[in-house]
């Protein structure tokens, strides 16, 4: 037996009922669910991946609708650019790809916003191809289990690629079984700072356990500040926005925060993000809600 075939079999027992992972769910739901998970837990995700799903089940019916529609349906899932990504690649599958998500690897890369780690989850969890696919979890887990390091590096670089692609079993679809079984053995088990071991499949053969389990002293992740961040100023302006029926006058935006320096610097961010369209110098919209002027000053 190898890791592959272990993390599958308890995979096969253990795995979370996810809407996503259904059998008949489409590479658009695959795709969907991969950006609103960017640094967003399942519990958040869920409803919102079933209200998005039900109002745009295909890309072309996202295409259809203007950007603004698309940041109003993200809500409060956090990281709104994530939803001008999602419409954008929307309007590229459309002009592309006959409204079709590419099963392609390097036809996924090329849509908006796509990077390494999305392109493969989609090519592997959508069309069960053989890539590594590689998130925290998953460096964690090889980390752990097969180089004996209590973890692993902040971000993903070519030799964890190439770690994984090594623990894969050839046959692909079996290899996207694996892959997606390592992602879910680190985001349940094999946890950052307190390890479940005992109900991990590698705890045997884990080279991390067999050396003692040296102290998890590598970097932790602290908790994000998000009380008095712009970000948080970000999120109460593009909340006024999202319920407008009518193009907001700054001085509606004024009254949601009352630090003037930082209220106009998380205003310019959303602008300069393409979230935010100005009409005029007082007068504000969601991207696509208005007819694209030049930003003035703000």
């Amino acid at each position: 037996m190898t890791l592959a075939d272990d993390a599958i079999t308890w995979f096969d027992k253990n795995a979370r009922d996810l809407p996503w992972r259904q059998p008949d769910t489409t590479a658009w739901g695959v795709l969907v669910s991969e950006v609103m998970l960017q640094q967003t837990p399942v519990v958040r995700v869920e409803p919102a991946w079933r209200s998005w799903m039900t109002r745009w089940p295909t890309p072309a019916d996202l295409a259809a609708d203007p950007p603004s529609e698309a940041i109003r349906m993200w809500g409060r899932l956090g990281y709104p650019r994530r939803a001008m990504r999602l419409h954008a690649c929307a309007v590229a599958m459309v002009e592309r790809h006959g409204g079709e998500v590419p099963s392609d690897l390097d036809q996924l890369l090329a849509l908006p916003g796509v990077g390494t780690y999305t392109g493969r989850a989609v090519a592997t969890f959508a069309y069960g191809q053989r890539h590594p696919v590689v998130d925290t979890n998953v460096r964690r887990v090889v980390s752990r289990a097969v180089e004996g390091k209590p973890d692993a590096g902040p971000s993903t670089t070519a030799a964890d690629l190439v770690a994984m692609a090594e623990l894969l079993p050839e046959e692909p679809a079996r290899a996207a079984r694996a892959s997606i079984a390592f992602m879910e053995l680190g985001a349940l088990v094999c946890v950052a700072r307190s390890p479940r071991c005992p109900e991990c499949p590698f705890e045997a053969v884990c080279v991390w356990r067999l050396n003692g389990s040296p102290a998890l002293d590598g970097p932790s992740r602290k908790p994000q500040r998000y009380a008095g961040t712009d970000r948080q100023v970000r999120g109460l302006l593009l909340e006024v926005l999202r319920h407008a029926t009518a193009p907001v006058p700054r001085q509606r935006l004024d009254e949601v925060w009352n630090d003037d320096v930082q209220r106009a610097r998380a205003l310019a961010g959303l602008v300069e993000d393409g979230l935010v369209e100005p009409l005029g110098e007082d007068v504000f919209v969601l991207a696509g809600d208005g007819p694209r002027v030049p930003p003035q000053s703000l």
